[in-house]
């Protein structure tokens, strides 16, 4: 039975190579939810006055722009959850990696913009509680 409140059950457990190795991918997909941002906010305004007048059956020359903004930031963090990933904030594209580590399950902490995972910390404790990874783990 699935635990919804476990959150080591049913999650990839990564090895710190493999998690480094997915960094070139993450980096792709964050430019694209960084872009889709982007539209969304040099298009809000606009989609707010056409949704404002979609009862008169008008729409939006920005509207196309807005929807693949949308689908471009949905299939990206489909993808990253999809690799097992588990995205913490989007505006700062900090990610965690299921680890073993001690024999026990933590997170590897990426955050865009950094080349290779160095952190980590406790399930419960979040990016606050960031460590650096022991010299034996690199």
């Amino acid at each position: 039975m699935h635990n919804q409140e476990d959150p080591q059950e049913n999650e990839r457990i990564f090895t710190l190579a493999e998690a480094n190795d997915l960094i070139p991918q993450l980096e792709q997909l964050w430019a694209l939810i960084k872009q889709g941002k982007t539209v969304l906010i040099q298009t809000r305004d606009e989609i707010k006055k056409a949704s404002a007048n979609a009862h008169l059956g008008g729409g939006s020359l920005a509207g196309p722009k807005y929807i693949q903004a949308l689908k471009d930031i949905n299939e990206s963090l489909h993808t990253i959850h999809e690799l097992g990933i588990i995205v913490k904030d989007v505006d700062l594209g900090l990610c965690d990696f299921p680890y073993l580590l001690d024999g026990k399950i933590v997170y590897l902490c990426w955050k865009l913009g950094e080349n290779r995972i160095t952190w980590w910390h406790e399930i419960s404790s979040g990016y606050s509680g960031r460590q650096v990874l022991p010299e034996s783990t690199s």
